[in-house]
């Protein structure tokens, strides 16, 4: 019984709770359960679900959960403080201590290595990072943290941006503030989306605290098709091709042949994309079962027809959000053409440090940003450019997927040695004739991958007959349906479980 205890309440960095683990489904009915004896009630339901995601987080991150705290109590007041103020300077200052305040702890649990490895080949010093906040711990309380190391709180990268969102948009007038600090708690932590996103707007969710409870049938069947869709994605498709092919080739890109190196490329940015799209689908289901509605984070991105069009497509509340809170303050497009390509270079390198800390997520981003001023440049002199001929059409999305594929090299490499190790295998070690034998023998790998983009390439209207076909069935099947499909989708299930790709973000 101490044991089973153990395992539920207290964290385990071996086991963290994600979607993919029976223990979060346990979790979640367990919330569902409680949640149908308040859900009429706003104050209590509000108040219980901020305890609900401070436990998911708990479990999730163990005691930085702390520093999502801190960021709600301080945020909390420091909108209180933008909203009363009478005088612009205190409107100011208390927006501008929101943004120093968010942006410090991201920097310094996210960028402190990048920061001290760069000051140390810069000036040849031997700076090293200190883990200030464990030393004061054993310092004060008799504590036994490694002061040498700096890890990342989970979800910080998500949660920091909503929260700056949130007294951003009291400055600028376009919401009020919350009416008490435990709804703004609600906001900023509502477990399902607060480790990976999407990203949502004060503007978005806020009014959602105070309005009733409401669930259609079409909408239960909605979410149900949602979460069904999101652990296929993320565990029969992401989760077989990383494990069986992807993450051994970039493991070590000069143990297998260009042709190997280069299908891993396109294996992993079709991983990549049901591994966050996955997440996405099941945090919106999940949300919406609890009568909350998160918006859309993912528009079928690999059909985009540019780079432009890819952004507005893939993880579109990250892309909304840099454009709204760096890209237009920058300046936008409003000061000619030259300072437009800046700002969205800047924007887009940005984008890539907000990934991670690392000078391949630059050049990642960098890439982005050189795609963008291409494209604008391009599609002012292309002949194509308002041709609606499906050969056309195909040719953009091909070259847009080709493009957005080949900067995933940056983005997915652990070391830029590595990086240029996949590259020189694909230009120089290409081994035609193994071809047969590669696709043979990672037959199963390939056919889950020509499954995965052939889903994803389907018309939409075959999608949406699908999803309109799942919300008509009655209640019985859609009960049947959904035990066949986790049946199957945990049948793909390694004991070597795989966290989503944007946790480390």
């Amino acid at each position: 019984m101490i044991q089973i205890l153990t395992d539920i309440f207290l964290f385990n960095p071996e086991k963290p709770l994600i979607f993919t683990r029976l223990f979060f489904w346990g979790f979640y009915l367990v919330v569902l359960l409680i949640y149908s004896g308040i859900y009429r009630q706003r104050a209590a339901r509000n108040a219980f679900l901020f305890a609900a995601s401070l436990f998911f987080y708990w479990k999730t991150s163990g005691l930085f959960f702390m520093i999502l705290v801190f960021s709600t109590v301080s945020d909390y007041y420091l909108g209180n403080l933008i909203h009363r103020a009478k005088k612009l300077g205190w409107k100011k200052f208390g927006v501008i201590m929101s943004v120093f305040v968010n942006l410090f702890l991201l920097s310094y649990f996210k960028y402190a290595y990048l920061f001290v490895d760069t000051l140390n080949t810069l000036f040849n010093i031997d700076m090293e990072v200190v883990n200030h906040m464990a030393l004061w711990s054993n310092q004060i309380a008799g504590s036994h943290f490694q002061v040498s190391a700096i890890l990342l709180p989970v979800g910080i990268s998500f949660y920091t941006f909503q929260t700056i969102s949130y007294t951003v948009d009291i400055y600028r007038g376009k919401v009020d503030p919350v009416r008490h600090i435990l709804d703004f708690g609600f906001y900023v932590s509502f477990f399902p989306q607060l480790v990976a996103g999407p990203i949502v707007r004060a503007s978005e969710f806020i009014p959602q605290l105070y309005k009733r409870y409401s669930l259609s049938m079409q909408e239960f069947g909605f979410a149900l098709f949602l979460i069904l869709k999101g652990l296929f994605k993320k565990m029969f498709i992401g989760d077989y091709i990383a494990l069986n092919f992807v993450d051994r080739v970039f493991a070590n890109p000069s143990g297998f042949s260009g042709f190997e190196n280069l299908t891993a490329l396109f294996g992993y940015s079709l991983q990549v994309y049901v591994d966050f799209s996955g997440y996405t689908d099941i945090a919106i289901g999940v949300a919406l079962l609890l009568g909350f509605r998160l918006p859309k984070n993912f528009n079928s991105p690999y059909k985009a027809t540019s780079v432009g069009n890819f952004w507005k497509r893939w993880h579109i509340s990250l892309s909304s959000w840099l454009k709204d809170y760096l890209y237009i303050p920058l300046g936008g497009n409003r000061r000619g053409r030259i300072m437009t390509d800046v700002n969205l270079m800047i924007t887009m390198l940005l984008g890539g440090l907000w990934h991670g800390a690392s000078w391949q997520f630059m050049v990642w981003g960098g890439l982005n940003g050189l795609g963008l001023v291409v494209y604008k440049l391009w599609k002012r002199v292309s002949p194509y450019e308002k041709s609606k001929h499906w050969a056309v059409r195909f040719w953009k999305i091909f070259n847009t997927f080709v493009f957005i594929t080949f900067t995933r090299i940056w983005f997915r490499s652990e070391s830029m040695e590595k990086a240029n190790q996949l590259i020189h295998q694909v230009l120089h070690e290409f081994n035609v004739g193994i071809i047969p034998e590669v696709v043979w023998s990672y037959r199963l790998v390939f056919g889950v991958m020509v499954l995965g983009y052939f889903t994803h390439w389907v018309p939409e209207r075959w999608k949406l007959d699908l999803l309109n076909a799942f919300i008509r069935t009655p209640l019985w099947a859609k009960v049947l349906i959904t035990v066949l499909a986790i049946f199957v989708i945990y049948q793909s299930w390694s004991a070597d479980l795989q966290p989503f790709i944007y946790f480390q973000f």
